[in-house]
């Protein structure tokens, strides 16, 4: 019975990370390469959210100007609130140069920020971003063009981590990587499933208003336009560069609180999927609401691979299956090593392409860390749409 437990949880962790990016690459592949989109010009809202970002927000302001768009076609937009430092007398400074600012006093969160931003949005596309990100000059031409069509709802660009030679910035930045390859063949097949909410953009009439309560609205409004039988495309060429987290300790934080909205939005869309098509279905289940059960497979193949080792299984048929010895400890100590090695890369800086290796068991140890913590924060009502601003090295729009 341990064995077969130790097994299901290996083969869980295997299907969330590696089996299921391997079945989508497979059926990817008998569809046909989709054509280039031709330039759109779309008018367009670029709607910016800030909290207490005085450090960063005029050079996000600035990179938002020089974008190579229409000048004529472009709103842009900050949705601020509860502010008490300068950003919103800095957005203020830039209104003769056709910025315009929406901004409370009172800090309700970021969703509630947007949606009192929504009836000053004038324009057909809206594209969602936020202070301490900065976009390519071609990001917003490459962001609007899969809207030449019309089945189109809604486009996510992709997300690149200005790594400044650390290690966890590194994992972060292959981290993205993977997800971005995910995304490429989930667009294949139809719709792609995950989107970064810093450049994400979605037709105006379409906009789903969140309740207030929401925390992860970026992934609300995604599957909103999913339900509506519309698709959602990525666009990795349209790129957004944001600093890696300063430390392990902020990027948990991140994780928890997105983790956390997850389950919120699994509540929410539980009975609300587009069970008619199955497809979509599997791929919203196998990217976003499996992996935060990931933690609990780790945990339950450590338990099984260190009972087996205490608890012996007497040899016969099958000693593979069931952990008969030596393959209880075939499977045990790998593990041991492996949350050994998550310790000592934590505690030990090495900037050499070996030490970005060695920190990998740590990024993936703490990325479930954070689920673990994040599903405790929802079932504990700790979950807030009051975010918290991660620490960041500086900011960086090149």
């Amino acid at each position: 019975m341990i064995g077969i437990l130790f097994w299901l949880c290996v083969a869980g962790i295997f299907y969330v990370y590696a089996g299921y990016p391997l079945i989508l690459s497979l059926l990817a592949s008998l569809r046909p390469r989709p054509s280039a989109y031709e330039p759109y010009f779309p008018t367009v809202t670029l709607l910016i959210t800030a909290y207490n970002e005085q450090e960063v927000i005029a050079t996000k302001l600035e990179n938002s100007l020089a974008l190579d768009y229409p000048s004529d076609r472009l709103q842009i937009l900050v949705a601020a609130d509860g502010c008490d430092d300068r950003t919103a007398e800095i957005v203020g400074s830039f209104a003769p140069r056709r910025v315009e600012l929406s901004y409370a006093p009172a800090r309700s969160g970021k969703m509630a920020a947007i949606n009192r931003a929504m009836p000053l949005v004038r324009h057909e596309i809206l594209v969602f971003s936020d202070a301490n990100n900065f976009y390519e000059a071609s990001t917003l031409r490459e962001l609007v063009k899969p809207f030449s069509d019309p089945m189109v709802g809604a486009v996510a660009g992709s997300k690149r981590i200005v790594k400044e030679d650390s290690v966890l910035g590194e994992a972060d930045s292959l981290y993205w990587r993977y997800e971005s390859f995910i995304k490429k063949q989930e667009t294949r097949l139809g719709s792609c499933t995950g989107v970064s909410g810093e450049v994400f953009a979605i037709r105006r009439d379409l906009f789903e208003s969140p309740p207030d309560s929401v925390i992860n609205d970026d992934f609300f409004l995604a599957l909103s336009i999913i339900r509506k039988g519309l698709r959602l495309i990525y666009a990795p060429e349209a790129c957004s560069r944001e600093i890696a987290s300063l430390d392990e300790q902020d990027e948990i934080v991140r994780r928890t609180r997105i983790i956390a909205g997850r389950y919120q939005i699994l509540g929410m869309f539980i009975d609300k999927m587009p069970y008619r098509q199955p497809l979509i279905v599997w791929q919203v289940v196998s990217h976003k609401f499996l992996r935060p059960i990931v933690p609990f497979a780790m945990i339950g193949a450590f338990l099984a691979g260190f009972i087996s080792i205490i608890w012996v299984h007497p040899l016969g048929s099958y000693p593979l299956l069931y952990l008969s010895p030596p393959y209880h400890w075939l499977v045990f100590i790998p593990q041991l090593l492996f949350y050994i090695l998550a310790w000592l890369a934590s505690r030990i800086t090495m900037k050499s392409n070996l030490g970005k290796l060695l920190y990998l068991p740590t990024f993936l140890v703490y990325s479930n860390y954070a689920a673990l913590l994040g599903l405790l924060d929802y079932l504990t009502g700790k979950s807030t749409v009051i975010w918290k601003k991660a620490s960041r090295r500086g900011h960086n729009s090149d």
